[in-house]
């Protein structure tokens, strides 16, 4: 039978709180904060306690999971849930941070006595709402034990990358695998804005790679988002891409690589979202190739 935890999620915005309500259903004890506290209300429904401040929600937690914006929040977070952190809980930290952030937050983690998860995830809204995100974690071996009920009810599969997640080598194949997923999306979205300036149905393009090597589930998922207008509610926001697109190219200007595909891709969600974009999916990335909105 799984170890029933108390797990603590701090920060419920789309992928934290489908996670939060997975570890519910699973029958752990879940104690949630989110800095807006109307997007995380809804999880009381879930059997959910809803706390007003971080040092609340992880007050006697087994295991504090974040899931934030992105490194320096992650941070704040826990400095402010410090009073109320247990030395000796599990801290796994899911947020896409960056490297140089996961070694800060490991350090936060030394201080405060709390065993250190690098633990980035894999997927979207769907995935997570159905527990079926791909855990990608670093993390001491003996302490692996202790976190497996918390990834199991959030994911489907977990790939351990190592033993010490202050190395980030979690966090490095998270960057890896976004940069594909970002270079992907944007592909798609000019695709079209290509297809719609030389008058080509993009249905005729579709049919000709349809079956072939250049055929891709996840070329039709997102073209298919934009044609049919379904941005909202988001997969994954453009804002929240344009962040990791950031981090991306930070990652390949410290270790010495140029990333062009990536910097102009980065460029090109930033661009969307100034156009008003920044709370539809990545796929209005797609409205970056327009100085205005194109008509249909």
């Amino acid at each position: 039978m799984t170890e029933q935890l108390t797990v603590s999620v701090l920060g419920t915005g789309i992928m934290g709180a489908a996670m939060a309500r997975n570890l519910a259903r699973a029958g752990h004890t879940v104690r949630a904060w989110n800095r807006s506290r109307e997007k995380a209300e809804p999880l009381a429904a879930d059997g959910a306690h809803v706390a007003g401040s971080p040092e609340e929600a992880v007050r006697g937690a087994d295991v504090v999971l974040t899931m934030l914006y992105d490194g320096p929040a992650a941070l704040d977070v826990m400095r402010q849930a410090a009073p109320g952190l247990r030395p000796g809980a599990a801290w796994v930290q899911s947020t896409t941070a960056g490297v140089d952030a996961v070694a800060d937050l490991a350090a936060f983690a030394r201080e405060h006595g709390l065993v250190f998860f690098d633990a980035p995830v894999l997927g979207t809204r769907q995935p997570a709402e159905a527990g079926q995100l791909l855990v990608l974690a670093a993390g001491p071996a003996d302490a692996r034990d202790v976190v497996a009920p918390v990834l199991d009810a959030v994911g489907s599969r977990t790939v351990w990358t190592g033993e010490d997640g202050a190395a980030g080598s979690a966090t490095r194949l998270k960057l890896v695998a976004n940069s594909w997923v970002l270079a992907a999306t944007n592909a798609a979205g000019e695709v079209l804005a290509l297809a719609k300036a030389l008058g080509v149905d993009p249905d005729g393009f579709f049919d000709a790679i349809a079956g072939g090597p250049l055929d891709m589930g996840y070329l039709r998922a997102k073209t298919g988002m934009i044609r049919d207008g379904a941005l909202t509610p988001p997969q994954f926001a453009v804002t929240t891409a344009a962040k990791d697109a950031r981090l991306i190219v930070e990652a390949g200007e410290a270790n010495g690589v140029r990333l062009d595909v990536a910097a102009a891709g980065a460029e090109r969600l930033a661009r969307a979202a100034a156009q008003g974009h920044g709370d539809e999916d990545m796929a209005a990335a797609y409205f970056a190739s327009f100085e205005e909105k194109p008509s249909d």
